[in-house]
């Protein structure tokens, strides 16, 4: 199986992708809206096909990326069946097996968090993906959305603790710099629910804890509530002067067809080093500005702004550092050469 953990800094978010090596088919859980581009940039370079984007619950910290992955792709969305959320294909119950061929989880219920929370289990039991139900060294809070803080104690220790301790605990978020934990080492040492805490404590602590009010809840939940699709239903806009693809790396890039058609509309910067042009054959036709990359910090005003910028080097290494330099400078319309010139000179 291929697995991913990927992390969004800005909400502490976990979004997790899994895929069946053979048929290369994928699932995406929990999956943010503003980091939609790098999972699509991801699964492309892996050469995956996105089936399903599974939401936990509907989250108060970030818009899910749901409804966007499945204008994009086709894909499915799958979140519990008790949330209502519009947009969904898959419509989760408690037990409920769901997934792709290769890649079954079942569907655990797990509310106290919010009413509606699943918690996502491999069919062999090897990983738990805990939404914000348990998280590590603690728990989601209890006190919005119909939480409670009895039905979150009871959620995880009858339903996650009994997993086996070996089970590989992912939460949806976590705040400490820690990813995995295990469903033994929840029980063992968990501040809220673990080492022996009854009922009456995790009530006691989690009652006490008078946590501030989420800051994106009264953006984030209406439009969980629909899958993350915008109020005016609209996808969000693409950039108009070229045909971009962004890279798992965050670097936009275009083809080599498309700038062949487009020459006269862009400048082209090659950032080789000046023997590399000197040998190069089809410089002299295709670009417009030569400066070599550890001179471009340097010499960024000699790159005019009238047109979008495309850098090249041999390969696209160097042009993909080239399009970040121009980037921290003010420069918008730029992108990289996929694949440089070695695509070029091999067509």
């Amino acid at each position: 199986m291929i697995f991913r953990q990927l992390s969004d800094d800005v909400s502490s978010t976990f979004t997790y992708l899994l895929a069946d090596e053979e048929n290369k088919e994928a699932i995406l859980i929990d999956a943010v809206f503003s980091q939609a581009k790098r999972d699509l940039a991801l699964l492309d370079e892996l050469g995956l096909t996105l089936v399903l984007a599974a939401d936990t619950h509907a989250h108060a910290d970030h818009i899910t990326a749901a409804w966007l992955l499945k204008q994009k792709t086709g894909c499915r969305i799958a979140s519990a069946k008790a949330i209502g959320a519009e947009h969904v294909d898959v419509p989760l119950e408690d037990g409920q097996e769901f997934g792709v061929a290769g890649v079954t989880l079942r569907a655990i219920s797990t509310p106290g968090h919010t009413d509606g929370c699943m918690s996502y289990v491999m069919a062999d039991q090897s990983m738990v993906f805990t939404g914000d139900a348990l998280l590590i060294r603690g728990c989601g809070r209890s006190d919005f959305q119909q939480g409670s803080a009895h039905k979150l104690f009871e959620s995880i220790t009858s339903k996650l603790f009994a997993l086996p301790d070996t089970c590989l605990v992912y939460p949806a978020h976590d705040y400490h710099g820690r990813s995995v934990s295990t469903i033994g080492e929840e029980k063992a040492f968990n501040a809220r629910v673990g080492g022996g805490a009854n009922e009456t404590d995790f009530v006691e602590y989690m009652n006490a804890m008078k946590l501030p009010h989420p800051k994106k809840i009264d953006e984030a939940l209406p439009a969980n509530l629909r899958s993350g699709c915008p109020e005016d239903g609209k996808l969000p806009e693409e950039p108009d002067w070229a045909d971009i693809r962004l890279t798992y790396a965050g670097v936009p890039e275009i083809g080599e067809e498309w700038l062949e058609h487009h020459l006269d509309e862009v400048t082209v910067l090659d950032v080789r080093l000046a023997e590399e042009v000197k040998d190069c054959p089809v410089t002299e036709a295709l670009v417009d500005l030569h400066i070599p990359l550890d001179q471009l910090r340097s010499r960024v005003d000699d790159v005019p702004r009238e047109k979008p910028v495309v850098a090249l080097c041999r390969s696209g290494r160097r042009s993909a550092m080239a399009v970040n330099i121009l980037r921290e400078n003010g420069f918008e319309k730029v992108a990289s050469l996929s694949r440089g010139l070695m695509e070029i000179t091999r067509n």
